[in-house]
C-alpha cells in the first residue's frame, strides 16, 4: 500500500512539472507574439480609444445624395455696362411716360412673366452669407471661375417699346427711342472683346433668354453657351437642347394660394382665362373654347393681361379643381406655374412642352396630360376629369404643395437655387466639350449628328 502511494505521488509530481513547464513555454510564446504585434500595429488600448474619439469628433465628407453640390461651382458675374441692365429698365419706363432719374441703379424692375433675369442678377449681387444652400458661389477673380454669367435683361429689352406708345410722347422721348436689336448687337460687340469669352467661344458662359423671342438677333452667336430658356418653341435643334441648356419656369403672375388642400371651396370643375387666339401651337385654344364654353361647371374666358383680369384669374384658379393649360404661341405658358401655386391641378394640352426641373419633379403626380388630338374631341376631356376621384385630386394638391417652392422666385430656397443647381450640373459636359474642341478636325455635315446637341454643326478646326 505504501509502494502504491509513493508511485501516485511521483505521478502527480510529474504532471505538476509538465503543467508548470507548459505554462512557462506558453508565456514565452505569447510575449514574443505580442511584441511582434506591437511592432506591426504600434498602438495600445488607450491609443485606440483616442483614435476613435478623434474620428468621432471630425467632420467627414460623405457623398451628397440631396442633389446639391458639396463643392459649389465658381461663377464670375460680368460687370457689364449698365446699358444692358438698369438701362433697359430706364428705357422701359420712359417708353411708358416715365422720366429719367439721376441714379438708374435705384430703378425697380417691372413685374412680368419673364422676371428670372432679374432674380438671378440680384442673387449674384447679394453677400455670400445670404445665399444659403446655393450650388454656385460668386468669385471676383475670373481666373478662378468655372462658369461666367452674362447679365442682360433680354426679355425686358424685347418689350421695352409698348404696342401702343405712351400718351403725350414728346421730342425728348423720341430721341431716346429704344432698339432691342441694336442693344443685342451692342452686347455681342462688348462680349466678343472679353478675354474669357474668346478663350472658349463662350461655351462656359451662362446666358438667359427666357422669353421665346429673346436674343433672336444674336442667338446663333451665343448658341454654344448654356442658355436659360422657357422652351424650344423658337429654337432649332442646333441652337438649344436639354443636354446643354436649362429649362426654367415663368414667374407666376397669380397670387400664391396659402390655404390647405381640399376641394370643398373649389366648386368649379375646370377654369381657364387667357387669350383665346394664339399663333402656331396655340391655335388649339380656339378649338378648346368651342367645345368647352358650354360645358356644365366649366369656366373658360377670353382675357388679356391687366390688373383686373389678374384678380379675376386668381379667384378663378383658387376656387377650381382643375386649370386648363393649353399651348401658347410656343409650347409653354405662364399659366402652368400660376396653376401650381394655386393648388389647381394643371390640365396640360401641349404636345411639345418641356418642363423645368424634371430630375426632381415628377409632373405626372401634379398634372393631367392630354394629347391635342384627344383633347379636342367633344366631351372627351371633361368626361375624363369628372371621373377623377376626390382622393386623387387631394393627392395632386398634396404633391403640388410639396413642390411649389420650385416655382417661387422669392423663396430663399426656391427657383433661383434650383436654377443654379441645374446650371452646376452642366459643368462636366462643358469641360468635356471644351477639351474635345481642342482636337476635333474641321468637318462639314449635311444632317445633324450627336454633336448638334452640344456643338456647332460646322465643327471646329484643330488647334496646332
Amino acid at each position: 500500500m505504501a509502494r502504491k502511494y509513493s508511485l501516485l505521488k511521483q505521478t502527480l509530481a510529474s504532471l505538476c512539472f509538465i503543467l508548470a513547464l507548459y505554462a512557462i513555454i506558453n508565456t514565452l510564446i505569447s510575449s514574443t507574439a505580442t511584441l511582434k504585434l506591437d511592432r506591426s500595429f504600434p498602438f495600445d488600448i488607450a491609443n485606440s480609444v483616442m483614435v476613435s474619439d478623434e474620428l468621432d469628433s471630425q467632420e467627414i465628407d460623405f457623398p451628397n445624395t440631396s442633389g446639391k453640390s458639396v463643392f459649389p461651382v465658381k461663377i464670375y458675374h460680368y460687370d457689364v455696362p449698365t446699358r444692358f441692365t438698369f438701362g433697359v429698365i430706364e428705357h422701359h419706363g420712359i417708353a411708358r411716360g416715365g422720366k429719367t432719374i439721376g441714379k438708374i441703379t435705384e430703378l425697380k424692375y417691372p413685374g412680368h412673366q419673364h422676371m428670372a433675369e432679374w432674380f438671378l442678377f440680384s442673387d449674384l449681387l447679394r453677400p455670400e452669407s445670404e445665399r444659403v444652400e446655393s450650388a454656385v458661389v460668386r468669385v471676383m477673380d475670373p481666373e478662378e471661375a468655372d462658369l461666367f454669367y452674362v447679365p442682360f435683361f433680354s426679355s425686358l429689352s424685347l418689350i421695352v417699346n409698348p404696342i401702343r406708345p405712351a400718351a403725350g410722347s414728346n421730342q425728348q422721348q423720341r430721341k431716346l427711342a429704344y432698339s432691342d436689336e441694336e442693344t443685342q448687337k451692342a452686347l455681342m460687340e462688348w462680349l466678343e472683346k472679353q478675354e474669357y469669352w474668346k478663350r472658349n467661344n463662350g461655351r462656359d458662359h451662362v446666358i438667359i433668354a427666357q422669353d421665346p423671342n429673346a436674343l433672336y438677333k444674336v442667338i446663333d452667336t451665343v448658341k454654344s453657351s448654356i442658355l436659360l430658356i422657357s422652351d424650344f418653341g423658337r429654337l432649332r435643334s442646333d441652337q438649344a437642347s436639354l443636354v446643354k441648356d436649362v429649362i426654367i419656369p415663368y414667374s407666376h403672375r397669380i397670387s400664391t394660394y396659402n390655404g390647405d388642400i381640399g376641394i370643398e371651396n373649389r366648386k368649379t370643375l375646370l377654369f381657364f382665362m387667357g387669350n383665346r387666339y394664339r399663333k402656331e401651337g396655340g391655335k388649339i385654344r380656339d378649338m378648346l373654347f368651342n367645345i368647352l364654353e358650354k360645358e356644365r361647371n366649366v369656366i373658360i374666358k377670353h382675357g388679356t393681361q391687366s390688373r383686373e383680369n389678374r384678380r379675376a384669374a386668381t379667384h378663378g384658379m383658387h376656387t377650381s379643381k382643375f386649370c386648363l393649360n393649353p399651348a401658347g404661341d410656343t409650347p409653354s405658358a405662364c399659366r402652368l406655374f400660376d396653376s401650381v401655386v394655386s393648388l389647381c391641378v394643371p390640365v396640360i394640352v401641349s404636345d411639345r412642352i418641356e418642363l423645368p426641373f424634371e430630375d426632381v419633379i415628377d409632373y405626372s403626380k401634379i398634372a393631367v396630360f392630354f394629347d391635342s388630338v384627344s383633347a379636342v374631341k367633344p366631351g372627351f376631356l371633361v368626361s375624363k376629369l369628372r371621373k377623377i376621384s376626390k382622393q386623387r385630386i387631394l393627392d395632386y394638391q398634396r404633391e403640388m404643395k410639396e413642390v411649389k417652392r420650385y416655382f417661387e422666385y422669392t423663396d430663399s430656397n426656391g427657383t433661383v437655387n434650383e436654377i443654379w443647381r441645374q446650371v452646376s450640373q452642366k459643368l462636366p459636359l462643358i469641360k468635356l466639350m471644351i477639351n474635345r474642341e481642342k482636337r476635333v478636325i474641321h468637318r462639314e455635315v449635311d444632317k445633324p449628328d450627336c454633336s448638334c446637341l452640344c456643338a456647332n454643326q460646322t465643327g471646329i478646326r484643330a488647334r496646332l
